[in-house]
């Protein structure tokens, strides 16, 4: 019986490792022709180019394989039941149930590969590739951490806490140094809004606290314009992703936030989301099951693949639906996370029910 076992095994995993490398190779082509429109932008070449589509990899397998789990193990089976190789298993005794369970067997070895480039691989990668389009597109250093993210502009250096959006910039610190390269000024404040027209930061309660020629002093006023090489395209490239976040990082951050009393809603959701990664493969690949077993198992491969497709297409918009109407009407995080879940366990039960 093992070797049935390791045959059904074999099988869905070269299939789900065929999907895989299916879509990773769309992608690479794609997230190419994208990059090309940002070559010749400050320094940033074909080189870069190329060094940023390859560092997305481990992001993209971990994003990508809740759909390869669906259709290869749709695939794998499906190729069992056209050749028979099903039925025969059924006529000797084999249950639904062991079946399966080979077939989850698979999917959850790639699954754990998939999750230890998402937790301990993409953080680093992700953050080399912001920091490739950052260095090379603006000609400055930057390091973005947990706890914010520092910029250098010339002899200064700016730490931003957190980003409410591209326009927005919370607990603002700005390092000025001489040319010396000794500290002589530190300036602060809670909130800074960009003008557009200006193509200034308006600062929101700005203090500055300076001590040159041996006299400390502090000011402190209602509004303040600053002028700096940050710009709102700039900080989208500095923008700390939630997704990007391994976790661990993300727990740490989550509770950053909220000692500071900063916004921390939309990481809660990715938290959540990244934690329930296995159950969400879980359910993919008990999606395939109707369409292997029962009433539908003499469709096409094509039908198969069609319908599979369908299926992740619309378990992604309702993941990113229900995730951002959590966001925008308030509600729990978890719940925006756990409810497309829910809703595709009991589409995938039904389903099961009627066709078996």
């Amino acid at each position: 019986m093992r070797i049935l076992d390791h045959y059904i095994f074999r099988i869905v995993a070269q299939n789900l490792l065929l999907v895989l490398l299916v879509l990773m190779g769309l992608f690479l082509f794609f997230t190419f022709i994208d990059e090309l429109d940002e070559i010749g932008k400050g320094t940033y070449g074909t080189t870069e180019a190329i060094q940023a589509v390859v560092l997305q990899i481990p992001k993209r397998i971990y994003e990508f394989y809740p759909a390869a789990a669906l259709l290869g193990s749709l695939l794998g089976l499906g190729i069992l039941a056209n050749n028979s190789e099903l039925t025969v298993m059924r006529a000797a005794g084999i249950s639904i149930a062991r079946i399966v369970g080979a077939t989850l067997r698979a999917g959850l070895v790639f699954m754990l590969i998939a999750m230890a480039l998402g937790e301990l691989v993409e953080p680093y990668t992700q953050q080399w590739v912001t920091q490739l389009q950052a260095l090379k597109q603006s000609h400055q250093g930057f390091l973005s951490t947990a706890r914010g993210v520092w910029v250098r502009d010339g002899a200064n250096f700016i730490h931003i806490g957190a980003l409410e959006n591209n326009n927005h910039l919370q607990k603002l610190q700005v390092f000025n140094f001489s040319e010396k390269h000794r500290l002589y000024e530190i300036n602060y404040a809670q909130n800074a809004y960009y003008n557009s027209e200006q193509k200034k930061w308006q600062l929101e309660n700005p203090q500055r606290l300076n001590w040159r020629d041996q006299k400390v002093t502090l000011d402190i006023s209602n509004t303040s314009n600053w002028a700096s090489i940050l710009n709102p395209e700039l900080v989208k490239l500095l923008a700390l992703d939630p997704k990007d976040l391994s976790l661990i990082e993300l727990s740490q951050y989550i509770v950053y936030l909220n000692d500071n009393n900063l916004h921390a809603t939309p990481y809660q959701l990715v938290f959540w989301q990244r934690l329930f990664y296995p159950l969400i493969t879980l359910v993919m690949i008990l999606s395939a099951l109707p369409f292997v077993f029962g009433s539908l198992r003499t469709v096409t491969v094509g039908q198969r693949i069609l319908v599979a497709s369908l299926l992740g297409i619309v378990f992604h918009v309702l993941n990113q639906m229900l995730g951002h109407t959590s966001l925008l009407y308030g509600f729990p995080p978890l719940l925006g996370a756990l409810l497309p879940v829910i809703l595709m366990s009991l589409f995938t039960m039904v389903l099961i029910k009627r066709t078996l």
